[in-house]
């Protein structure tokens, strides 16, 4: 399934993409369909998570019946629909991943003239929830507090099934499905704040994601996806997901340890080489750059950077 966050007549829906250019209603379609009488009808891609297997088997009963002809009141033209982040206000921080594909490793040691070493453990931060906007967002810079605002096109893995202590063996039943991240970074006040990502990960709209997310099942070869970045349509970033450092099993092994969880819980599991503070001389992003992230089935992301100052001067 592909699934998403639309708006439209000023509410937010979960939908299902049917095909390119129609959305199933969730909430509609089983409010009408064949959902359990005493089953609540979820107002959120969030509930949908929650709700597991059996709201995805309702959502599937109901996207036939409309493929069969069937309450087509519950179908919308995707052109008549804003799609937003798949979890628009995530109830954690974004679990991130840092220095998970090799050849990054390396054009990051050779740009901080650090040594060139594989990391033993993932390196774990977060992006708060205020970061989080969705496809076709603005990414907003303010220059007085950054000028080196940087992307990094990352698989999105969003956790389906709670857990603490997760084995790798068992990691990916715990998996609900994937969408695409951009890690945009404000390097600056990455250097700045003691090395720490914290602050230079979390301004606000650093955090594009979307603008689906497919299920395990529709992409059992997670592990084996292109992925890749573009900035005003010149390649910068293109990589294979087969390339972690920590593949995704390992990733929840390790952060699971000791912290439980939860479904709808969001990590970003690192990026390749290609981006633009490690590019010679460095080039980062400006005002009207349009930055265009893709994953091998799962889509495309794009997103226009705006200078926060040009914006204000303007109003």
């Amino acid at each position: 399934m592909r699934l998403v966050t639309f708006h439209h007549k000023g509410m937010d829906n979960p939908g299902l993409m049917i095909g390119d250019d129609h959305v199933l209603d969730i909430r509609k379609a089983l409010s009408q369909g064949s959902r359990a009488p005493d089953s609540p009808v979820p107002n959120t891609l969030l509930d949908v998570i929650v709700g597991g297997d059996p709201v995805l088997q309702a959502i599937g009963d109901c996207a036939a019946q409309a493929e069969a002809g069937r309450h087509m009141d519950t179908v919308l033209a995707r052109a008549a629909v804003t799609l937003l982040a798949p979890i628009p206000r995530p109830l954690k921080n974004v679990f991130c991943v840092g220095s998970n594909y090799r050849a990054h490793v390396t054009e990051a040691s050779r740009a901080q003239a650090k040594e060139d070493k594989t990391p033993e453990h993932p390196v774990f931060f977060t992006k708060p929830p205020t970061s989080v906007v969705g496809p076709d967002a603005i990414i907003e810079f303010d220059p007085r507090i950054s000028e080196k605002i940087d992307y990094e096109v990352e698989l999105g893995v969003i956790i389906g099934k709670a857990g603490r202590d997760i084995p790798a063996a068992r990691a990916i039943d715990h998996v609900f499905g994937f969408t695409i991240i951009n890690d945009i970074t404000a390097r600056d006040l990455q250097r700045r704040h003691g090395g720490q990502f914290l602050k230079g990960k979390g301004l606000d709209t650093s955090c594009p994601m979307g603008p689906e997310i497919v299920t395990l099942d529709a992409l059992p070869n997670f592990e084996d996806l292109r992925i890749s970045a573009r900035v005003n349509g010149e390649a910068r970033q293109d990589g294979n997901t087969g390339d972690m450092i920590f593949p995704v099993a390992r990733l929840i092994e390790s952060l699971s340890e000791g912290m439980t969880l939860e479904p709808g819980d969001l990590l970003a599991t690192g990026t390749p080489s290609g981006v633009g503070y490690a590019m010679t001389p460095p080039n980062f992003l400006g005002h009207d750059d349009v930055v265009t992230c893709e994953i091998e089935g799962i889509g495309r992301l794009e997103n226009t950077v705006r200078d926060r100052t040009r914006a204000v001067s303007a109003a």
